[in-house]
């Protein structure tokens, strides 16, 4: 894990969440990280196991076992002397934003989430892998069960960030969360963009767009449970 720490004390944290065959290192959280902390959060990037730099086999991981993994990352910064524990928010990209979902529907105090071009079903996904081997069959076994197929109803606090080009996660994805959504919720589309952000200019601007929100939801404003 890296940790981007804020010059002032006992800071609100964001922990960012990647997705399928990316990493921590991805430029968009790299420019997370050198961004957040100037406006006072602190940033945590990791690997979920099986990635990047983390142990475990690739072929192991599901949403499950991510859903661990972002606990124990969020636990930990929980003692940390710069850290403030009451006020973390999670920002996640295509798969990490389908857990990060996840993991707010099951905290008893919401928690404000960002997605970007997070899926609201993994049946696509299920069908594709299962054809084409594209997943591995930990979470081949875990979606044919049923488990973690869609994405939760409910979240509060939540703004999806969506590519209006994104041809692996359509927009329609992004108008299925946001409508299962509870207020506070904000649905943002980047005209044009693609699934990563390719374009600078659209990176800057989902970037611009999740700094707003976390700062008003973990700086100005509480979500109460």
């Amino acid at each position: 894990m890296v940790l981007h720490l804020p010059a002032a004390p006992a800071a609100p944290c964001v922990i960012a969440c990647h997705g399928l065959g990316a990493s921590k290192d991805s430029d968009k959280y790299r420019l997370l990280g050198a961004d957040l902390p100037e406006h006072g959060l602190a940033l945590a990037r990791f690997d979920f196991r099986g990635a990047g730099e983390s142990s475990g086999r690739p072929e192991d991981a599901t949403v499950a076992t991510r859903l661990e993994d972002l606990a124990a990352v969020e636990a930990w910064l929980a003692r940390h002397p710069r850290l403030d524990p009451d006020r973390v928010g999670v920002v996640g990209s295509s798969m990490g934003g389908f857990v990060a979902l996840h993991a707010a529907a099951r905290r008893a105090r919401p928690l404000p989430v960002v997605t970007w071009n997070a899926p609201a079903t993994l049946r696509g996904l299920l069908e594709r892998g299962a054809a084409a081997g594209e997943v591995g069959p930990g979470l081949l076994a875990e979606l044919a069960g049923g488990a973690y197929i869609d994405a939760p109803e409910g979240v509060r606090g939540l703004r999806v960030i969506q590519g209006g080009g994104d041809d692996v996660v359509p927009p329609a994805h992004a108008e299925r969360i946001f409508r299962a959504a509870r207020e506070p919720r904000d649905l943002r589309v980047i005209p044009g963009a693609d699934h990563r952000f390719s374009e600078m200019g659209d990176r800057r601007q989902a970037l611009a767009l999740t700094r707003e929100w976390l700062l008003e939801w973990l700086c100005r404003r509480r979500l109460e449970a």
